[in-house]
């Protein structure tokens, strides 16, 4: 499965198959999360045999089931942390998703203190995702459509319009793609609203954006 194909094919998955992911499948995340905390100096972690962290009412409003795995995003509490980790965090689900695991981006419903992540001094654990074999491989988002999510005056160039398609395949915070991207001369200008979780979107947008476009 090619980036491209696995950004179709990654869905939210909240219910997992109770079984142990394979090694050879963990040592290939964890070699992808480590290249990612050296380029974007974060300290993610790959977490597993955990079910601590989705028990009791909150996992269970959010749906999931079964898990026991899942990946720790942490890095520098502040600054352009969060867009960072929602940019490297998505590098990783896509990554899990050519391995032929599932994923789901969560923010609220889990225990985060009882997360067995190490979390240093200086550094927060913004959210995590979920992670293993999914008892099913989820379902599209509903997108707005194209001229809602961004700008182009003119003829939108073919990199620009490649690299909305991959946006719009981009999970977001409630789904709600509370974004623009805006087309000015050959670059192009991500906004987010003043959601809660909208700097972990638009780092999630932005991977995708780019790898549509080709600028990776």
């Amino acid at each position: 499965m090619t980036i491209y194909e696995a950004m179709t094919a990654r869905h939210s998955v909240r219910s997992y198959e109770d079984r142990p992911i394979e090694g050879s499948l963990i040592a290939a995340l964890r070699e992808e999360i480590d290249l990612c905390n050296q380029e974007g100096g974060l300290s993610i972690q790959l977490i597993t045999g955990d079910k601590d962290i989705f028990k009791g009412l909150m996992a269970h409003y959010g749906g999931f089931r079964n898990v026991s795995n899942y990946i720790a995003l942490v890095g520098p509490a502040g600054g352009q942390a969060e867009e960072t980790l929602g940019y490297y965090g998505e590098r990783i689900a896509l990554r899990a998703q050519q391995l032929g695991l599932n994923t789901c981006w969560v923010a609220a419903t889990y225990k985060k203190n009882r997360c067995r992540a190490a979390v240093g001094a200086g550094q927060a654990l913004v959210c995590v995702l979920a992670l293993g074999y999914g008892a099913s491989q989820g379902v599209p988002h509903r997108s707005k459509p194209l001229e809602a999510l961004c700008r182009a005056e003119g003829d939108m160039p073919e990199w620009f319009r490649k690299g909305m398609a991959a946006a719009m395949l981009a999970p977001t915070a409630m789904n709600k793609q509370d974004f623009l991207i805006t087309l000015e001369g050959e670059q192009a200008k991500f906004e987010v609203g003043s959601g809660r979780y909208g700097h972990i979107d638009l780092g999630i947008v932005r991977y995708h954006f780019e790898l549509g476009a080709g600028r990776l």
